[in-house]
């Protein structure tokens, strides 16, 4: 089917409890993996590239790649920027043709934060593309962006006024989790969330959660969360099929062969968050 919008999918998940796992794809075979998970559990699935993957093709190739691989699908794919990292880098992701945008301006102040999300919703919503902010500063590395140690966790009175002044489609919130490898077993502010919940209205997205365990996931969920990001995960799995397979035949040089492997172990990766978020059977 054609690509489709993150909106719908997102307000069906916060009604039905559950949430959509958006799966960060860096190549051809982790576009197939994703979407053939998607597809064997029946599930809407969201693929995501940031700047910097872009960067490696360009967002018209990975347009074309996920596009592609939606066509051949029968559950809603949707083809998101992930972090974009200003507006003219968002502009350039929704001309290509993706179908939902991320504006991270949360490493400004809170005032810039809320200009210029509510420019590029401004600029995204008369063709019906949704777009994603992010209030507070989630840990660890994205792309080129380092958070800071002390970065602060979501505030919920900042998130009612964020909502209202950027107009924004739904949030990424800060409860803890960080981008990249864990050094220890995550503690997440759950109540906080609960908090965020009671004060915005729009669906809640939660970042850095390649690592977080899955019961912590599900309690994410049950309090709020719509949408789950993983890329940490994928790229481990993707490398570990590669290196599997050399380590198997130190003598092969076809790269369809380590990446049938490497997309066998995104694919298992992602239908196990698949099942973690619940949206199993919800296409």
């Amino acid at each position: 089917m054609p690509l489709v919008t993150s909106k719908e999918l997102l307000l069906k998940a916060q009604k039905g409890g559950y949430a959509i796992g958006a799966f960060n794809v860096e190549n051809m075979e982790m576009v197939q993996a994703a979407v053939e998970a998607a597809q064997e559990l029946c599930s809407p699935v969201i693929l995501q590239t940031t700047p910097v993957t872009a960067s490696y093709a360009d967002f018209d190739y990975f347009y074309a790649n996920v596009k592609t691989a939606a066509e051949k699908a029968t559950v809603p794919v949707v083809l998101h920027l992930d972090h974009g990292s200003s507006f003219e880098v968002a502009m350039k992701a929704f001309r290509a043709g993706y179908t939902s945008l991320m504006i991270d301006g949360s490493h400004g102040s809170f005032e810039d934060n809320i200009a210029v999300s509510k420019a590029v919703a401004g600029a995204c919503h008369p063709a019906g593309i949704p777009v994603e902010a992010e209030l507070g500063k989630v840990g660890g590395k994205e792309d080129d962006v380092v958070a800071a140690d002390d970065s602060p966790y979501t505030d919920p009175k900042e998130a009612a006024i964020f909502v209202r002044e950027s107009g924004v489609d739904s949030l990424a919130v800060a409860i803890g989790t960080a981008h990249g490898v864990y050094k220890g077993t995550p503690k997440l502010d759950v109540e906080r969330l609960s908090e965020i919940r009671s004060a915005v209205s729009i669906p809640l997205v939660l970042h850095g959660t390649s690592g977080v365990p899955d019961d912590t996931v599900r309690e994410c969920i049950r309090r709020g969360i719509c949408k789950v990001n993983y890329a940490t995960d994928l790229r481990m799995a993707f490398t570990r099929g590669i290196s599997e397979t050399f380590k198997e035949n130190p003598d092969v040089f076809d790269p369809k062969v380590y990446g049938v492997r490497a997309r066998e172990e995104v694919k298992t990766c992602v239908m196990s968050r698949i099942m973690v978020c619940g949206s199993n059977g919800k296409a």
